[in-house]
């Protein structure tokens, strides 16, 4: 058979185009639902976002010096009295009579934390054991069972042979026993986020948010409390103020300075830029008369001494009422 020029022989002929299907409208994509395991995902991410919203809008961001202190001095007013490593007048420093005594009878308390070897936050004051103890090691030479066989009392007197070094884990048990007690702890030297976070978990399982004010020299141990804990009210302690020290309390988030009474009254108008900023300011450690008149002169927030008892009742007769 002779072909055409335009016949298209059937076995070579193209294949034929799909059909192509039409888009699908998005009111097909609403009436066709997501499979379950899709719906499930998105159902669970939609629920921690909002779990996370709540805890950002429920949990502040920061501490108030206000929320811990009370409303800031003016010049004249009576501060508040801070009994030094509890109330050294009586007792041994540093040791569970002394600090409960103090913690019965004041609003705030102060002590100062170090860790063992193995780990253990324990209550104690010096670089070596020497003073109290007659041994020259430091805290952090020995672990808790071997420190927990020194004796902290018998330097002081008799009647307090045998008194053991606490753990803050003691000291914070019976801290929550007293509903109207406060502490100032002192962190010494420089800690890591994570020996930080042994002290935070402590407060948090005594249930003390707030009551504990957590405090140090070292810039290194306050930027890690911030990081492990930015509700953790905290102190810088500073033996000099700036000028300005604002900016430095911005920066570390705390809620007062800790500092000498020389430095208070070489820069008083340091103290006016803290209190309206909001800032507190404490004097260390402060245990005569004439210290006591000259920065309730200038309005501190608070006196830390050796003596509670003598500064209450000299600020019953300087301040009555208080």
């Amino acid at each position: 058979m002779t072909r055409t020029p335009d016949a298209i022989d059937p076995r070579i002929a193209p294949p034929a185009r799909p059909t192509r299907l039409p888009a699908r409208s998005a009111l097909d994509r609403l009436s066709h639902p997501p499979r379950r395991a899709v719906r499930i995902a998105c159902a669970l991410v939609c629920t921690l976002a909002i779990a996370a919203l709540l805890l950002v809008a429920t949990t502040p961001t920061t501490a108030s010096a206000v929320d811990v202190f009370g409303a800031l001095r003016v010049p004249g007013e009576a501060a508040l009295i801070v009994g030094h490593r509890g109330d050294r007048a009586e007792a041994p420093e540093n040791t569970m009579p002394s600090l409960e005594l103090a913690m019965d009878d004041l609003s705030f308390v102060e002590t100062d934390v170090q860790l063992s070897r193995d780990g253990v936050p324990v209550l104690f004051h010096d670089s070596t054991l020497e003073r109290v103890t007659g041994d020259r090691r430091s805290v952090g030479d020995l672990d808790l069972d071997e420190l927990r066989r020194l004796d902290v009392g018998g330097w002081y007197g008799r009647d307090h042979v045998g008194e053991r070094m606490p753990t803050l884990d003691e000291f914070l048990a019976a801290l929550a026993l007293r509903e109207s007690a406060r502490a100032l702890v002192e962190l010494k030297a420089d800690w890591t986020v994570e020996e930080v976070r042994t002290v935070v978990d402590l407060v948090e399982r005594h249930q003390l948010r707030g009551r504990v004010v957590l405090q140090s020299f070292s810039l290194e141990t306050l930027f890690a409390v911030q990081r492990v804990s930015p509700t953790t009210p905290r102190i810088m302690l500073i033996r000099e103020l700036p000028a300005d020290p604002v900016p430095l309390a911005e920066r570390l988030g705390v809620v007062g300075f800790g500092t000498t009474a020389a430095s208070v009254s070489a820069a008083p108008g340091a103290l006016e830029a803290l209190h309206e900023a909001g800032v507190a300011v404490l004097c260390y450690t402060l245990n005569s008369h004439e210290r006591w008149q000259e920065v309730s002169a200038l309005g501190v927030d608070g006196i830390i001494t050796d003596q509670p008892s003598e500064l209450d009742e000299w600020l019953a007769v300087t301040a009555p009422g208080t």
